[in-house]
């Protein structure tokens, strides 16, 4: 409730009971009953009648791989995609309340090699101690991901970190996150960063701004 009161923005719970993070070799089973573990066509139910209420026209959501891999986030992933196209849908979840299509479906990429590469590099040449080393040495090949969309919103990174500490069960303060100042965040990488997957408007790449081709365009739902 803290942080949403931080942030200033209206929550709905869809019922659904948190999965965990499996932890061990092999990975335990997930608890019986979990979020990960509902079929997708029943998990999409709730947040398509949430959709046809709130009548967004921009979601964003996880990619494919949940930012790592945790199950809630995978989970979340294919339902957003699964409510996406099914909101506007009229013979879809009929039950659900009037068709509303939204018409920017986006993924948080806000976990980069080049930004935590950046960080690490700036937290370096300035002669701190970067949380970042080990992680980058594990960090792999994985490819990255394109970013088309980068928000500046440097401004709010005190606010972002306020509710984060506030998500008291989720979150330590002194955890790995907090490490860098945030004045070292601010001049480093000043953006929050997206993909867009699926557009329904005319837009321009690369974005500064998620209703881009939305505030101008007459949409699908005009």
């Amino acid at each position: 409730d803290t942080a949403r009161e931080i942030l200033g923005v209206e929550q709905a719970w869809l019922g659904f009971v948190d999965s965990g993070l499996p932890e061990g070799d092999p990975l335990p089973p997930l608890p019986e009953g979990c979020f990960a573990l509902q079929p997708v066509e029943k998990a999409a139910e709730p947040l398509v009648r949430l959709m046809r209420e709130f009548r967004p026209h921009v979601v964003t959501t996880y990619d494919e791989n949940g930012g790592y891999p945790h199950p809630d986030h995978i989970m979340t992933h294919k339902v957003s995609v699964a409510a996406f196209d099914a909101a506007g849908d009229p013979g879809a979840y009929r039950e659900a309340g009037a068709p509303w299509q939204p018409l920017k479906l986006y993924y948080n990429q806000g976990i980069s090699r080049t930004r935590v590469e950046a960080l690490h590099n700036a937290m370096v040449a300035r002669g701190l101690e970067s949380p970042y080393g080990e992680w980058l040495e594990r960090w792999g090949d994985r490819q990255e991901r394109e970013i088309t969309t980068r928000v500046p919103c440097a401004e709010y990174f005190a606010l972002r970190d306020r509710a984060l500490i506030a998500h008291a069960t989720q979150v330590d303060p002194d955890g790995f996150w907090f490490r860098v100042p945030l004045q070292v965040q601010q001049e480093v990488w000043p953006t929050e960063d997206y993909e867009l997957v699926r557009s329904l408007v005319d837009t321009d790449l690369p974005e500064d701004d998620l209703f881009a081709g939305v505030r101008t365009g007459a949409g699908a739902n005009a």
